[in-house]
């Protein structure tokens, strides 16, 4: 077994100790209460900005299509891009995805933004043009309206990032929840050496790395890297079905902080209430039934992939395209997902 490394392990317990303790009853998790205030003053002060065109082209009704639709490659998406805002807007658009993300998040996902221009430049000097990467090619949906009572959420979308909020009497909704980075690794120009989503891969590695032999055969899942994330548009999030993989309960303390770590990892995308109410609700029942998997090569540059799949949840990462230097991360949640079992309570309660 290879040892983990002192320095991983030392952010791991930074991370454990910033998510607090995971044997909290589902009962006493937040509400989201405070979460969806912020968003929905952000919501409202953005589209309050918009003119009449642009509202039509922002705002949809919450029962629309449209708001279980996503994807996240290059494209335009219904909704109004960056582009198509002025400063204050955009201001506020920021704002708005302050509202859901910790300092952390907003910086990962702003950055993603600006990986387009990256791929841009790349091109360009390959004597190719691509107006297809653009840093401003974001697209913001609203569904609903954020100054009622009624459901109601918010999206933004485009290249690598595709991020959905739903609103119901209070609780938030934080899921699909995609990010992606083209480059993984920046080689060259005045960016090189960024990394955007690192630690999704060095934590990863530092994790399966450290299993013996007969942890690692039971965490393997195939040989060879799948050449994406599984979950990803189209499927529903309890495609996979059950865990597979090497559960917690086989790990030893060591792996199981890391296992820890990467949960804290992904929820502290989020604002910091959402992410303790999120981090606490995948391990209501503890670490032991959270099962942890790998495919494909364990040293940088080899395509390689893996999954945390507990009982409610799935989260993939894959790094097989272009030279294994192209992230995929996905977040699934398979009863909330786009604010599902909210909705369902909602209506139990509320009849039409």
């Amino acid at each position: 077994m290879s040892a983990i490394p002192k320095l991983v392990l030392v952010a791991c317990s930074a991370l454990v100790a910033a998510g607090g303790q995971n044997s909290r009853p589902v009962a006493a998790l937040p509400s989201g209460e405070g979460s969806s205030a912020a968003m929905e003053s952000a919501a409202r002060k953005f589209l309050g900005l918009l003119g009449e065109e642009q509202r039509k082209k922002a705002q949809f009704e919450f029962q629309n299509s449209e708001r279980e639709k996503w994807g996240f490659v290059p494209n335009v998406y219904p909704g109004i891009g960056i582009f198509e805002l002025n400063a204050a807007q955009r201001d506020a658009a920021h704002a708005l995805l302050r509202s859901m993300l910790s300092a952390k998040g907003y910086l990962a996902t702003t950055a993603i933004f600006s990986l387009d221009g990256i791929l841009r430049e790349m091109e360009r000097t390959r004597g190719r043009e691509a107006p297809h990467r653009d840093p401003e090619r974001y697209f913001f949906a609203v569904f609903g309206d954020p100054s009622g009572t009624s459901p109601w959420g918010w999206r933004v979308q485009g290249h690598h990032v595709s991020l959905h909020f739903s609103s119901v009497e209070g609780a938030v909704s934080v899921t699909p929840l995609f990010l992606g980075a083209n480059p993984a690794n920046v080689r060259e120009g005045a960016m090189a050496g960024l990394r955007v989503l690192a630690s999704e891969e060095d934590l990863g590695r530092a994790l399966v790395k450290s299993l013996d032999e007969k942890q690692r055969k039971r965490a393997t899942l195939q040989a060879e890297a799948p050449a994406d994330v599984i979950l990803g548009p189209g499927r529903a999030a309890d495609f996979l079905g059950e865990p597979k993989g090497l559960p917690g309960a086989e790990m030893k303390s060591a792996q199981r902080e890391v296992l820890s770590a990467l949960l804290d990892l992904y929820t502290s995308t989020l604002r910091p209430d959402l992410a303790q109410g999120e981090r606490l609700r995948m391990t209501a029942r503890g670490l032991d039934e959270i099962c942890f998997s790998w495919a494909g090569g364990t040293e940088p540059g080899e395509g390689h992939y893996y999954r945390i799949h507990g009982p409610e949840f799935v989260i993939e990462y894959d790094n097989t395209q272009d030279g294994a230097n192209h992230v995929h991360t996905v977040w699934r949640d398979r009863r909330r997902d786009f604010g599902q079992d909210l909705l369902a309570e909602h209506l139990r309660r509320h009849p039409r």
